[in-house]
């Protein structure tokens, strides 16, 4: 069974401190411990990089080993051509996750560069929706969406 990639990029190794106010108390630990449980038998490569550069090669590694990816780029949503060039190169589904509502947020966050490739979007759940993402995830490679 191939494994589903959760990939988390910068400054989310700071979840729990960062701006609780948005993104709440939970650590990023946390997640990930949802992440693996929700995923049950699922394979679970879990990675968070601040590195633009690490973060494109976990794509590329999806693309040859994963079933799905679920991630969430931080600021590299609204700022990385080259991170949406890596996506679209992998053929299964997508989720771009993120914890806030970027659309309540300043304009600055309403224009996501991985939402031209994604398969959907999911946002506003706060860390609690790691785990409702994986769920989703699983439903969309059972039924091969793309």
């Amino acid at each position: 069974m191939k494994p589903i990639y959760i990939l988390n990029g910068p400054n989310l190794n700071r979840l729990g401190k960062r701006e609780p106010e948005i993104y709440g108390t939970t650590t990023l630990a946390e997640v990930e411990a949802w992440c693996r449980e929700a995923a049950g038998e699922r394979p679970v490569e879990f990675r968070q990089t601040n590195s633009e550069e690490k973060l494109i090669d976990w794509v590329h590694e999806a693309i040859d080993e994963g079933a799905g990816i679920i991630i969430n780029p931080a600021a590299f949503t609204f700022t990385s051509l080259a991170l949406l060039d890596a996506l679209k190169m992998f053929r299964g589904p997508i989720i771009e996750f993120h914890i806030s509502n970027v659309h309540r947020r300043e304009p600055i966050y309403h224009r996501s560069y991985v939402s031209m490739t994604a398969t959907t979007v999911m946002a506003g759940l706060g860390a609690t929706g790691y785990p409702i993402a994986v769920g989703a995830l699983e439903l969309l490679i059972q039924e091969n969406k793309r």
